[in-house]
């Protein structure tokens, strides 16, 4: 191909970052093939969790992905900027500070609120559909309970306090689901009564939730009752005051505060694109996604229109989001490289509400699933999607939020995999363990017999001071004279002077040497102990000698220097551990460490309870008072640097923005003639 071929995709959404990692991996290579991806934002934000920023359950950037992360290290180029004008006949894009020429363009601006025209909701009410309508309902809701808690009139604190959610369908119900959560921890906070917090549904529809079926919906229903939701149906809204929601039936709500869900329309952008509109707005497409009497223009995700069956359009929901843009993706591969054309065909999977971290309800292709299950369901499809994207800093990122930087309880797991445990109380449990490791290590360094010596004053320790007939001692004379016992040098049977193989294996040893007798005679468990404890198992696993014998320590050579690897090993970790140093890495390899002895018939029950004692300090033990505290944050903001880049608020990669880490060989976008 020698024609250069520009395509531009506008909206970083769910559909027009699918479309773009489609594009830019087929053409990883081909310099004639030029990707930009242009959106107001220089993020993406993931808005089926948008209600847990607004619910206070997790912090903004939890839900905010950075594009130039999403797309490193590929030819998309990403501009930070807001489109104008879009010229058709003359294939240009407009943006407020420049102009991109294409020959094909990808539509993908997403969707809107829409109030149909109701008065007052524009003025009074709350949406839900950015991260910045997110954080404005939070920070309101923080203000409204603060400032009700100290209001004496009973009717305006109760208005304060009620909080109504216009709309059944997923986003309203989810969002009245995390304030069933956040109700019990703003009335502790501005200490009130947490029964004055009034949530309630308002739905216009004889049922709620109608994209599930009923069965589905109704248990959905009733957990939210139980949780003392009110839910009013048949209920239309015909007004919003600044205090109140007047229905179609003439009751007065009195509240300062409706969070309204109740229908989306297109972006209103794409209003003057000159192009054939549909329903709510959206713009008509073929079934190869491409705009009704355009020429190389594609439409994707919530904005195109497009009828899967008679009178039913495609659902704006994530999966057709992604599928429309993958759609679109492949035709303009086959337009540009050569094959046929596909019509788009949705392949829905099924459907799923979360009612707060803790319980949700779902719909997969008739597998019915609801509270635990169904919450565990939706944190795995939210995983696969990063997975698709190949972003595993993402996917950390996700695990993160999601599971480890959560209060009040408020996941599946409730709070047993928090982070906000005081890791202060691990301080302890961290030097033993890293002196466990130096005795491990100072025992094999300087042989059973001399480390048995040097160590015997810390067997029976009688106060800080003294030395006694009986040979015991107090700490510092038990210290003192460990320096000296280790001054005369080391052992015989140091593992640095004798290359005898203490591993238990019998190949290395030419005879059926039992783990017991091996363990007697090497003190592979310990050092300084006048005897050695009984292996757990008495011999290894056929399984795990077969992977000892063929890849771990197939020849005694190789096992002797296997042993000198593990003492150096275990001398690093014990300082490492001590000194709060890679806590999580040096705890997880000594926990595999002791796994392979205990499999290996070397470990004894008197040192078994160091394997739990490892997994405990993965908690992040070294950011109290060791060095993991300035060291894991430098090294991550350095790789991160490396990787990524500048990560940035306005990235403009058309004007060859050196801090994007795209493909070098792709030519700025000015020098491209259209």
């Amino acid at each position: 191909m020698d024609q250069q071929k520009n395509i531009v995709i506008i909206g970083a959404g769910y559909a027009g970052v699918a479309a773009a990692k489609v594009l830019a991996k087929k053409y990883k290579k081909d310099n004639s093939v030029t990707i930009t991806l242009i959106d107001r934002h220089s993020y993406q934000t993931m808005m089926t969790e948008l209600h847990e920023v607004a619910g206070a359950r997790v912090e903004p950037e939890a839900i905010q992905y950075d594009l130039r992360r999403l797309f490193a290290h590929t030819k998309v180029r990403i501009v930070t900027d807001e489109v104008t004008k879009v010229d058709h006949g003359g294939k240009t894009v407009f943006t407020k500070t420049g102009t991109f020429s294409y020959d094909y363009l990808v539509l993908g601006m997403g969707s809107e609120p829409n109030d149909f025209g109701i008065p007052g909701v524009k003025e009074h009410g709350f949406t839900l559909w950015s991260l910045e309508d997110a954080v404005k309902i939070r920070l309101h809701i923080e203000e409204t309970v603060r400032k009700a808690a100290l209001i004496h009139d009973e009717k305006e604190r109760q208005a304060m306090l009620t909080f109504a959610v216009a709309g059944s369908g997923f986003t309203g119900i989810e969002m009245v689901g995390e304030l069933m959560e956040w109700r019990d921890r703003l009335a502790k906070t501005h200490k009130i009564n947490k029964n004055e917090i009034r949530l309630m549904v308002i739905e216009a529809a004889p049922t709620i939730l109608n994209l599930l079926g009923r069965k589905d919906a109704d248990v959905a229903e009733a957990y939210m009752l139980k949780q003392g939701v009110d839910i009013l149906k048949d209920s239309m809204i015909v007004e919003l005051s600044g205090d109140a929601v007047v229905l179609k039936s003439g009751e007065r709500i009195p509240t300062h505060t409706l969070i309204w869900t109740a229908g989306i329309k297109a972006n209103t952008d794409v209003a003057d694109y000159n192009m054939e509109q549909a329903r709510a707005g959206r713009l008509a497409v073929n079934e190869f996604m491409e705009a009704k009497g355009l020429e190389d223009v594609y439409v994707i995700g919530d904005l195109a229109y497009l009828e899967d069956a008679e009178g039913q359009p495609n659902p704006q929901i994530v999966e057709a989001a992604e599928q429309t843009g993958h759609c679109a993706a492949s035709n303009i591969i086959a337009d540009i490289s050569g094959g046929e054309k596909h019509a788009y065909k949705g392949k829905y999977h099924g459907f799923m509400v979360s009612i707060g971290a803790r319980y949700g309800v779902a719909d997969l292709s008739g597998i019915h699933l609801k509270g635990w299950f169904a919450i565990l369901v939706k944190h795995m499809v939210n995983l696969f999607y990063f997975f698709n994207m190949g972003t595993g800093f993402y996917m950390w990122r996700y695990v993160e939020h999601e599971f480890f930087h959560v209060k009040d309880n408020r996941q599946i797991f409730r709070g047993l995999l928090t982070r906000y445990g005081n890791v202060l109380w691990s301080l302890p449990l961290r030097l033993i363990m890293g002196f466990f490791w130096l005795n491990q290590a100072l025992g094999k360094i300087y042989g059973h017999h001399v480390w048995g010596e040097a160590t015997r004053g810390f067997e029976n320790i009688r106060g800080f001071f003294g030395s006694y007939e009986d040979g015991t001692m107090g700490i510092f004379p038990a210290i003192g004279h460990m320096f000296n016992e280790m001054l005369l040098g080391i052992g015989s049977d140091s593992w640095l002077v004798d290359h005898s193989i203490r591993m238990p294996f019998p190949w290395l040893h030419g005879d059926a040497l039992s783990g017991a007798t091996a363990t007697a005679t090497s003190g592979a468990t310990g050092a300084g102990a006048t005897e050695w404890a009984l292996p757990i198992i008495a011999e290894a696993p056929g399984w795990f000698q077969f992977i000892m014998q063929h890849i771990g320590m197939p020849t005694p050579e190789i096992a002797v220097a296997g042993q000198f690897v593990i003492v150096f090993f275990q001398l690093i970790m014990g300082f490492a551990l001590i000194a709060g140093l890679f806590t999580w890495l040096f705890s997880f390899a000594g926990a595999g460490l002791l796994v392979v002895l205990l499999l290996s018939a070397m470990l004894g029950w008197d040192n078994f309870w160091a394997i739990p004692a490892s997994i405990a300090l993965m908690n992040g033990a070294g950011r109290t008072l060791g060095l993991d505290y300035y060291v894991q944050p430098w090294i991550q903001k350095q790789l991160h640097r490396l990787w990524y880049g500048e990560v940035k608020s306005i990235y403009s990669d058309h004007k060859n923005d050196p801090s994007a880490q795209t493909d070098k060989s792709i030519k700025p976008l000015k020098s491209i003639k259209g």
